[in-house]
Formats: C-alpha cells, sequence, structure tokens
C-alpha cells in the first residue's frame, strides 16, 4: 500500500499528457506579406505596347501582387530613361523613392524627384504623380519649373507626359529670364532687396595750428 501514491499520481500524469490539447495559430501565407520578387543592382530595359520606352537603374526592385493595389516597389531610389520612338534619349527622372502601380499603370515618385528633358526643361518637387493610362504628369504639391525662358513654381502642377504643354497654378512667381536684368543662368525668382545708404559728402580737413 506504500506506493499506492506514487501509482496514483502516476495515473493523473498520463492521464493529463492524454487530455493536453496543441495551441497553434493559423498559418501566415508568404502572399500576404512578401514581395514575389526582388532584385538587387538593378539595370534594365523596360518596354510598352512592344517598343523599348524605359531604362530603370534601381539599387532595389520589389513586385508585390499581394498588396491591393499590386505595385513595384524602388525604396532605395530610381534612375529611369524615357526613350522616343526612335530609341534616343528624351527624358530623365530620378526621385529617392518610387511605386508603380501596375494596374493603374500609375507612377508615385516621392523625395527628391527632378525631371530633364532634352529640350532644356528641369522640373523639381517632392512628390510627382505620373499616369501613364492617361499620359500626364501632376502634382498637389510645391513644384518648380525652368525652362530657357521662364520660371514657374507653385503648389499645383499638370503636364502632358512630354512636358510640352503644362500649367503651374497658385503660383509664387513667373517671369521671363532678361526681364529683370539677371545674366544667364541664374535662377533668381524676385528682384534682390536694395540698401540705400546715405550718401557722405566729402570732409575738409581741419588746419594745422601754428606752433
Amino acid at each position: 500500500m506504500k506506493h499506492l501514491p506514487y501509482i496514483l499520481a502516476m495515473m493523473l500524469l498520463v492521464q493529463a499528457c492524454q487530455e493536453q490539447h496543441e495551441h497553434t495559430a493559423p498559418a501566415v501565407n508568404p502572399r500576404d506579406s512578401v514581395s514575389m520578387m526582388v532584385s538587387y543592382g538593378v539595370n534594365t530595359l523596360v518596354s510598352d505596347s512592344g517598343m523599348m520606352k524605359y531604362r530603370i537603374v534601381a539599387e532595389c526592385w520589389e513586385v508585390n501582387q499581394a498588396k491591393n493595389p499590386s505595385r513595384w516597389i524602388f525604396e532605395k531610389g530610381l534612375f529611369l530613361e524615357q526613350f522616343d520612338e526612335k530609341f534616343h534619349v528624351e527624358a530623365y527622372v530620378q526621385c529617392d523613392t518610387a511605386y508603380y502601380f501596375d494596374q493603374q499603370k500609375l507612377w508615385k515618385l516621392r523625395g527628391r524627384v527632378h525631371v530633364r528633358t532634352i529640350d532644356g526643361l528641369r522640373f523639381s518637387s517632392e512628390e510627382l504623380y505620373w499616369d501613364q493610362a492617361k499620359h500626364e504628369l501632376y502634382s498637389y504639391v510645391y513644384s518648380r519649373l525652368v525652362t530657357p525662358d521662364r520660371e514657374m513654381e507653385g503648389t499645383y502642377f499638370r503636364s502632358d507626359e512630354r512636358m510640352m504643354h503644362y500649367t503651374i497654378t497658385n503660383s509664387k512667381g513667373s517671369f521671363v529670364k532678361g526681364e529683370m536684368g539677371e545674366s544667364e543662368g541664374d535662377s533668381i525668382l524676385s528682384a534682390p532687396d536694395t540698401v540705400k545708404a546715405k550718401k557722405r559728402l566729402p570732409t575738409t580737413p581741419a588746419p594745422k595750428k601754428k606752433l
């Protein structure tokens, strides 16, 4: 009888082990968060309607179809060249971060966004949308546009895809270079403030005293 407590304890332990339930969490589908493709050191050509239209250069390129909407992600910056029908470079685009929503054919460029065309046009902003379906560019933040004969800046910008026809509203200033006398290449948007100083009259030295 002295072993009875031990026997009862062992029976209770075995019964407890048999009644344990495994606690598990629902499986995480890799497509819920993981990009289907991640490429590093990218330098590739991209076609549109069967024609080579762009060159993409990026440190990291992610393609994520799990997000809604699906998108390409360039978190570490993007450099893009745009070509014409004869494969001549038409424009350069550079930014700190870029997202391309492939279903909508919409680019969202953020950070230090710079666009430059072969015609000498330069555009800079902190955000720019490029709608390839509608063939237009637009921005709702401060933007600055410089052409060979004009400089404009404002908080709303819209243009065609080739930046041949553009509009900037809520502008701070706009003028043709040379109207204010600045030299070519200056980016002054307003005449510099002038400070008027009183003209000093010449003074006559005091006569020397005779000893």
